[in-house]
C-alpha cells in the first residue's frame, strides 16, 4: 500500500464530509472528548494547516500543556466556516509532514479514527479500505502507537478481524471488524458491543480504567 496516497485520500474525504453535513451535524458532539464533528475536523487541519495564533503563546497560555494547547487550538482552527474548513483540508491534503515517532502510519491511523470520531454520532458508514485499516491495527498493536492507545490496554489479548485477513497477540479472544477493532483499540468504548469473544470483558475493564 502507499501510505502516502492513502492520507492524501483519507483528507480529502474528511474534507468531502464537513462539505457535506448540515451546521446541525457539524456541532453534534463527536466520539473524542469535548470536540464537536467541526471541531475534530479543525484538529486533523491542525496538524499540517497554518495556526490561526502564534503557537508558542499559545502554548504559554496554557501552561506549556501540550495537550491542553492542542485541544484549543482545534478549536480555533475550526472557528472558520464549514466550507473554508473542508477547503483548507484539500489544500493541504498532500502535505509532506511526517510526525515523529508514530510516522506515516501515525498519521493515517489519526484520520481513519478521527474520521470515525465524526461519522459514527451522525450514524454515516466509515467508507474506510481494508488496505488502510490493516495498515491502522498493524500500527496501533506495533508498540509504536504513542498516544493513540496504552501497551496494557492490549497486552495479553488476541485480536482478529472478521473482514480482513489478519490477527495479532495471544489471550482471551477480541474479534470483530477492523473498524470497530481499531476504535476499541483507540479508546472508543462505543465500539465494543460490535465485538465478540471473551476478551471483549477484558478490554471494556481497561477501557474503563
Amino acid at each position: 500500500m502507499d501510505i502516502r496516497a492513502a492520507i492524501v485520500e483519507e483528507r480529502r474525504r474528511i474534507a468531502d464530509l464537513v462539505d457535506s453535513l448540515e451546521p446541525g451535524q457539524l456541532d453534534r458532539p463527536s466520539l473524542c472528548g469535548e470536540w464537536t464533528v467541526k471541531e475534530v475536523a479543525g484538529h486533523l487541519l491542525a496538524a499540517v494547516g497554518k495556526p490561526p495564533v502564534p503557537l508558542l503563546p499559545l502554548l504559554a497560555r496554557n501552561g506549556f500543556r501540550l495537550h491542553r494547547a492542542n485541544a484549543q487550538l482545534a478549536v480555533l482552527m475550526a472557528a472558520r466556516p464549514a466550507a473554508e474548513l473542508a477547503q483548507a483540508l484539500r489544500d493541504e491534503a498532500d502535505n509532506p509532514f511526517k510526525p515523529p515517532i508514530v510516522g506515516y502510519a501515525g498519521q493515517l491511523t489519526d484520520l481513519q479514527v478521527h474520521g470515525q470520531d465524526m461519522r459514527r454520532p451522525l450514524g454515516l458508514p466509515h467508507g474506510l479500505g481494508p488496505e488502510g485499516l490493516k495498515a491502522s491495527l498493524e500500527f496501533l498493536t506495533g508498540g509504536r502507537a504513542y498516544g493513540f492507545t496504552k501497551r496494557r490496554r492490549l497486552a495479553g489479548l488476541r485480536f482478529e478481524a472478521s473482514d480482513l485477513d489478519w490477527f495479532s497477540g495471544v489471550g482471551p479472544l477480541v474479534a470483530g471488524p477492523a473498524e470497530a477493532l481499531m476504535m476499541a483499540m483507540c479508546g472508543r468504548g462505543v465500539a465494543l458491543s460490535e465485538l465478540g469473544g471473551p476478551g471483549v470483558r477484558v478490554l471494556d475493564q481497561r477501557l474503563s480504567r
